[in-house]
């Protein structure tokens, strides 16, 4: 359903070398949502045996069956290079990836989609309800009423939560009544940077390149950023606000996710049922391409803008943002804008921080394009939202078990839980066992 804790320092070696113990005694697997830190080993239980349902809402389904067979290929890939003669050293062992496809792929055969607001059975005297928790489509916190020799208690499990100021998905819902909460804590220590003063960025760019031309590179991941922005674009396009120009979705995985949300448009939020109402979105076909083959990626960099290019990866380590890059990176007409995070030593954090040049593909490139970091777009609750979530818990006095951040997030919103509310909150290392 989602990390249960966060065991600092553990090597990825050590991880990875972690064996399927008991599955055969796992009756159900619950999914709150499709992103990889919370599927991504689902295709290894099924490798180690595991043959019993997997319950997630059908866009969950949708999205984790795109993302997990992208890990299978990247995985397969990364063994095949990691086994060839250069890279081995004498004695290594054979790499072999955690999984394939076809591992991926039988998730369909388990599969059990499931509604919001309908309990269901998941295992014997376990009543399963997902309700929305806003953080991507089909996203959900799940509340676990389970009954065992006449004695009732009730798991709430937040899942991942969005911002509630977040446009396009539904914001997230409230249980009332919990005997114990696993909950989330990315951002327990702030607050995001407001999503007004964002766009509004994001707006002066985008009036900028329509007016003098030039072309807006946006590395972003697949799933939910690019979707997003799509959104706010159209909505400048639909307001009159901005000059149309084309949106080019350049990753594949983008544009399968984009399939699925036009599959779910009934999940999304009021504001998004206005500009589809109007007619506003999905973007209409004259300003959104999608570039799924290299060789239409390619044509791209031979095109004038104005323009937007959407592409991966998200922290620029790697994908087809780089080639944009290479074609752009030194045009003084060029915008990059930053709208995820950017890890230590890749070539986005490099950008944020003021790089001159960049390496890509082994040669240096002058940075003459303007960057931009845009920080409000975050798909994750910030303190005041995840505080304003629970307080509806508060008062069934639940007991508290903070997931799903590094030890200061996790600290810092125990301690402002425990002040508010009186909770005492529990903060579990890896296989730590917590007991109601």
């Amino acid at each position: 359903m989602q990390a249960c804790s966060r065991e600092e320092k553990t090597s990825e070696a050590k991880i990875n070398s972690q064996k399927g113990a008991r599955v055969t005694e796992i009756d159900a697997v619950l999914l709150t949502h499709g992103h990889l830190d919370h599927t991504g080993r689902l295709p290894l239980l099924i490798k180690f045996g595991y043959n019993n349902p997997v319950y997630a809402t059908q866009p969950t389904l949708d999205l984790a069956k795109i993302i997990l067979m992208d890990s299978a290929r990247l995985q397969s890939a990364d063994a095949m290079r990691k086994n060839r003669k250069k890279f081995r050293k004498e004695g290594d062992p054979v790499a072999t990836p955690l999984y394939n496809t076809e591992h991926v792929e039988y998730i369909d055969e388990l599969a059990r989609p499931v509604d919001f607001h309908r309990p269901i059975e998941v295992a014997k005297g376990i009543i399963a309800t997902w309700i929305e928790a806003g953080h991507m489509l089909g996203s959900g916190s799940i509340e676990l009423k389970i009954t065992e020799k006449g004695i009732n208690k009730t798991i709430v499990f937040s899942g991942d939560l969005g911002p509630l100021s977040l446009p396009v998905l539904r914001p997230y819902e409230q249980f009332r009544n919990a005997d114990l909460v696993f909950m989330e804590s990315t951002y327990g220590n702030r607050d995001h940077k407001s999503l007004k003063g964002t766009l509004e960025e994001f707006e002066a760019v985008a009036i900028d390149v329509a007016e003098h031309g030039g072309k807006i590179l946006i590395p972003t991941f697949a799933i939910g950023r690019a979707q997003q922005l799509i959104y706010h674009l159209a909505e400048m396009f639909h307001k009159q606000m901005v000059k149309p120009f084309p949106i080019y979705v350049d990753s594949p995985m983008a544009i399968e996710a984009v399939k699925v949300y036009r599959k779910h448009l009934d999940l999304l939020d009021n504001e998004f049922q206005e500009l589809k109402t109007a007619g506003a979105f999905p973007v209409d076909e004259r300003y959104f391409i999608a570039t799924p083959s290299a060789k239409e990626s390619q044509v791209l960099n031979e095109i004038k803008g104005p323009m937007m290019i959407l592409a991966g990866a998200g922290m620029c380590n790697g994908g087809r943002i780089l080639h944009h890059f290479a074609h752009n990176i030194s045009d003084p007409n060029t915008y990059v804008l930053i709208v995820g995070y950017q890890s230590y030593g890749s070539i986005g954090r490099k950008l944020v921080d003021g790089a001159d040049t960049i390496r890509i593909f082994g040669k240096e490139y002058k940075v003459n394009a303007k960057v931009r970091t845009l920080n409000g777009f975050s798909a994750h609750a910030g303190q005041s939202d995840l505080i304003n979530w629970f307080s509806s818990l508060a008062a069934s006095n639940p007991k508290v078990v903070i997931t799903h951040g590094e030890e200061e997030q996790r600290k810092t919103l125990g301690d402002l839980l425990k002040k508010k509310f009186g909770v005492k909150p529990v903060l579990p290392k890896l296989n730590e066992i917590v007991e109601l």
